[in-house]
């Protein structure tokens, strides 16, 4: 069950709130429809209970607020849009993925696949799915985890009728075991066919709250369209017929040559038409929309309704037993007359029948209960306990009654991040390794490598560590080192671009977690290149020029950790920048950035005056910290510190250091937000 309570925007500037004091109830086993046009504020007010936008009010599922939930997407299955993975990975891989994401065995991406009819498309790319499958494939996703709540903006918008009506049956089928269905709609007929309680939106205000068969009654109305070259005519035919007949028909000028016809069928005005030579083109039963405000009550309704102990000699002629909701023409606008004409274009007939006018007791008798907002707007007046009895004056209406009352603000609504994926590895490893682009990445670093080693060495006067890197001078990086910073920078840019992980956020959680899963992932990635680089280029050359340039180099152990330490820091500044600009392209400049500018720098800084050195350093930390090293750790520990003095790797040290730091103080200031 869904409970949602004051919902309010914040103002932009001058204008007023998108959404103003919104509260309803969706209930479980039912399907609740949010009806109303583009700009009535559905959208505000789903974002707005999904804790995606700055506002007041509080939303409760199941009893218990959002950021309340330990696992939210175990509770609410959320569908915003468009899925926004990546275009070039499958089906299967994107809810695999995703399984990872919400903790759920990956077996369940099958069953939710069948459960949307998504089988045999299951190897499909994503960028290749049509609308209807689009939309089949965020059904699939939102219910991935089981959820107990769907909330849904516009599902069926741009779909086909056979398209709709199955997205439709599928949330019936879930509302059928129990669980609670929200939607956004815009077409009342649709609302009417599918769902089961319609809460309609105008101006960012609810103006009816009603079940199906209420709304039907107020909001939907049977008509004749006609459309005919002698429009006018055959209205004031109608009209006059209908006076004769004392029949209530309203006919209702359109655009163009067209008309509806209320209170007729299409037997009698083809009569018509026909008694007077009138040609038709023409003439179908429909079902007329009467505009958001029909089911609202009127203005005398609300005044019974706040004031339910005045009698019915106070209340005078306002409510005399007869329906208002009949009586109101279809313009939303009080009647003058029986036979007024409410504009240009609009023909309005209507005859005394005795069954609209006959009085009705039980109706005169029975008052109207105030709905939800009027019912909290009157609890919450003052009064004074002297006065134990109502004011028999006429209060003002709901809006103004709401801003004479001392009513406090509702609490204000905090945009929190996305929660982390409970499985962050096994997201990591299934989100890098569900598309090409990496395998692609690696392919085309090797085959330059291995090209600009031949070129080197037939070129000659380079050493051979540079030249089975593939290392020329005139670089400032080898490819393989810009290939894994490239590799690193997808990690997190990726995410940005296809924000699959948290779609109805349009962002990517910073979580320390996520972060580990993608540096320990580049690193291994990083490791395997570099590894992959320096055999490629070792066979390569020993076919084109013998064994004479493959030979296994002296200080062998200290270049091997030089290597590896130039990917793997490449790797990690490329997910580290990409993480904090939030862009592929920002990563990689990061990488480049580090020989460029920031190896300058530290070469000046060893290049100065010093009078003192760090010879010993592994001895003397032995000897501080009485430990003994066991197979020759001195050795490795003296091979890490000249790399680590190296203008390259200390400017590779230096650089990761200052982009952890501004990672976590980014995180931090998110979460302090």
């Amino acid at each position: 069950m869904i409970q949602a309570f004051g919902l309010t925007s914040n103002p932009r500037k001058d204008l007023p709130p998108a959404v103003d004091d919104v509260s309803f109830e969706a209930c479980a086993s039912h399907v609740t429809a949010l009806l109303g046009t583009p700009g009535s504020g559905r959208t505000t007010v789903l974002r707005l209970m999904l804790e995606l936008q700055q506002g007041r009010g509080f939303t409760y599922f199941r009893g218990r607020p959002l950021h309340r939930i330990a696992h939210p997407s175990r509770e609410v299955g959320v569908l915003l849009g468009d899925v926004p993975g990546h275009p070039a990975r499958t089906v299967r891989g994107h809810l695999r993925m995703l399984c990872a994401a919400a903790g759920v065995p990956v077996r369940r991406a099958d069953e939710v696949l069948e459960t949307v009819g998504l089988v045999s498309l299951r190897d499909e790319r994503l960028g290749t799915l049509s609308r209807g499958m689009d939309r089949r494939l965020g059904l699939a996703c939102a219910l991935l985890a089981d959820p107990h709540t769907l909330v849904l903006d516009d599902p069926a918008a741009d779909l086909s009728a056979r398209e709709a009506r199955w997205l439709h049956g599928a949330l019936r089928a879930h509302a059928a075991q129990g669980g609670t269905v929200l939607l956004t709609l815009s077409d009342p007929k649709e609302a009417a066919r599918n769902a089961d309680r319609v809460v309609t939106l105008e101006r960012g205000r609810i103006v009816a709250d009603q079940n199906v068969t209420e709304f039907a009654r107020t909001r939907l109305r049977p008509r004749v369209a006609v459309r005919s070259p002698h429009a006018p005519r055959l209205a004031a035919l109608l009209a006059k017929e209908a006076r004769s007949a004392r029949r209530s028909v309203e006919v209702v000028r359109e655009s163009g040559n067209r008309l509806s016809v209320y209170g007729s069928t299409c037997a009698d005005i083809g009569e018509t038409a026909f008694r007077h030579s009138i040609l038709v083109h023409q003439l179908a039963d429909e079902v007329g929309d009467m505009g958001p405000g029909a089911g609202a009550p009127t203005s005398e309704e609300q005044d019974a309704a706040d004031a339910p102990g005045r009698s019915r000699a106070q209340r005078g002629d306002d409510t005399t037993g007869t329906d208002k909701t009949a009586q109101r023409p279809v313009t939303g606008q009080p009647e003058t007359a029986p036979h007024a004409t409410a504009g240009p274009d609009r023909v309005q007939e209507t005859a005394a029948a005795a069954s609209l006018s006959a009085p009705t007791d039980s109706a005169a008798d029975a008052d109207p209960a105030p709905s939800t907002a009027d019912t909290r707007s009157l609890a919450l007046t003052p009064r004074s306990a002297a006065d134990p009895d109502p004011d028999p004056a006429p209060r003002p209406h709901t809006a103004d009654t709401r801003s004479l009352a001392l009513t406090p603000l509702p609490p204000p609504i905090s945009v929190r991040s996305a929660p982390s994926p409970l499985r962050p590895l096994r997201y990591e490893l299934r989100r890098a390794t569900g598309i090409s682009t990496g395998f692609l990445t690696a392919a085309v670093v090797l085959v330059v490598s291995a090209v600009t080693a031949v070129l080197l060495a037939r070129v000659g006067h380079t050493p051979q560590a540079r030249l089975l890197a593939a290392w020329p001078r005139e670089l400032p990086l080898p490819p393989a080192a810009l290939g894994a910073g490239l590799l690193g920078a997808l990690a997190f840019g990726d995410e940005f671009r296809h924000p699959a992980l948290a779609a109805d956020r349009g962002t990517v959680p910073r979580r320390l977690g996520l972060l580990t899963a993608k540096l320990l992932v580049a690193a291994v990635t990083a490791l395997t290149l570099a590894f992959l680089t320096v055999g490629c280029d070792a066979e390569v050359l020993y076919l084109v020029y013998g064994r004479e340039l493959t030979r296994v180099p002296a200080d062998w152990p200290s270049l091997s950790a030089s290597w590896t330490g130039l990917l793997v820091g490449c790797a990690w500044a490329g997910v580290l920048a990409a993480g904090i600009f939030r862009s592929t392209t920002a990563g990689l400049a990061a990488v480049l950035a580090v020989p460029v500018v920031v190896v300058p720098l530290v070469q000046k800084v060893w290049e100065g005056s010093s009078v003192r050195t760090a010879a010993g350093f592994p001895l003397r930390l032995r000897e501080t910290l009485w430990l003994q090293w066991p197979f020759g750790g001195e050795r490795y520990l003296s091979v890490l510190a000249r790399v680590l003095v190296q203008p390259v790797g200390g400017a590779l040290t230096l650089s990761l250091t200052a982009l952890l730091c501004a990672y976590l103080l980014t995180t931090l200031r998110s979460r302090a937000r």
